[in-house]
């Protein structure tokens, strides 16, 4: 037991070493990427190291894979140096006893990055998104001038922009009949959402469609039954991997519901589970690092280990976009990379174990 704990600690302190170096790295780049936009609308320099701050969770999760390949590597890697791996084995440990306390200190670290993913990481990333939005004087939403886009089975809707969370501008309603064709259009300079299932319309224009002509009228003030809740529009104008694995999993339920693709955002959702996953393989292949070659120099492992962790991120980011943008299955391209390297880590450990 006293051997676990010790190298666990070691372990651990080779994760917050590599922390240390790997955020602040990110999060620099990031930095560079914001000091950018400085002096556009009232974006200040102090808002661009705010912004950073609050993306540090975000980074944090996107980084922890290769936070737990390089910390291990450099922990074990430190004891093989020293030859204490080479002591517990002459003591009777066996490789894969050692390899237990990386894995413990592996699952508080996905236990963590849990954590972070639904409480704290959408929360913060959505706030300084807003922040940033308001200082440059952009829309929050798809794009300037695009608005949000939703539908149903019966209508197709566009919102200009949120004022707040309850009152949007510039409102357009396409309504469909059951072959699917255009038979109305509703124009609307705003809308108070009441309540779940019923927004109050101003400034209304109707147009109908008949065979031979278009019928307008124009009203004040409109009710209109929404199939869009507050909560649904919220989720629309943040970033997929911006929302928690809660929030993404409802906004799948409401896009299937609704008839919409639902891709981007089930990706999304199961590449939060995959991050588990790719931490699992990481720390898999760690072990072999080690017990592969004693007399290999840390310094040789960690820049070995290093370039790995870069490959295996920007594997994965291209899998990931190429299969959105295939139609793939979004399990499959979120969850094969891990599981491929998985299976990769466990025939390397058989041959040096």
């Amino acid at each position: 037991m006293i051997i676990y704990r010790y190298i666990a600690t070691q372990v651990l302190i080779g994760m917050v070493i590599a922390t240390a170096v790997l955020l602040p790295l990110f999060s620099f780049f990031d930095l560079l990427d914001q000091l950018d936009d400085v002096g556009k609308g009232t974006y200040r320099t102090q808002d661009a190291f705010l912004y950073t701050f609050m993306l540090l969770p975000r980074r944090f999760i996107q980084i922890a894979p290769f936070i737990a390949l390089i910390g291990t590597v450099a922990a074990l890697g430190k004891l093989a140096v020293n030859s204490e791996l080479i002591a517990l084995r002459v003591a009777g440990v066996s490789p894969s006893r050692i390899s237990l306390a990386p894995f413990g200190v592996g699952l508080l670290l996905i236990l963590t990055i849990a954590i972070l993913e639904q409480f704290f990481a959408p929360q913060l990333q959505q706030k300084a998104i807003s922040n940033r939005a308001v200082a440059l004087n952009q829309s929050a939403e798809l794009g300037r001038g695009l608005g949000i886009w939703t539908r149903n089975e019966q209508n197709i809707l566009r919102i200009g922009h949120m004022l707040h969370a309850r009152k949007a501008a510039d409102i357009e309603i396409m309504h469909m009949n059951e072959a699917g064709f255009l038979f109305a259009h509703t124009q609307a300079e705003y809308a108070d959402i009441i309540n779940n299932d019923s927004w109050v319309l101003t400034n209304v224009t109707v147009r109908t469609f008949t065979d031979n002509q278009i019928q307008s009228t124009r009203a004040g003030t409109a009710r209109w039954a929404s199939f869009l809740n507050p909560k649904d529009i919220s989720t629309l104008t943040k970033p997929p991997e911006s929302l928690s694995p809660i929030e993404l999993l409802r906004h799948v339920d409401f896009l299937h519901s609704t008839g919409q693709d639902a891709d981007s955002y089930a990706l999304a959702l199961w590449r939060k589970a995959g991050s588990a996953l790719m931490t699992i393989a990481m720390l898999l292949i760690s072990i072999p690092f080690v017990f592969g070659s004693i007399r290999t120099g840390l310094g040789n492992k960690l820049v070995f280990a290093t370039i790995i962790g870069i490959s295996v991120y920007l594997t994965d980011q291209i899998v990931a976009n190429a299969g959105l943008m295939l139609g793939l299955n979004p399990i499959f391209v979120a969850l094969a990379p891990s599981i491929l390297l998985i299976l990769i880590a466990n025939l390397w450990l058989r041959r040096v174990l």
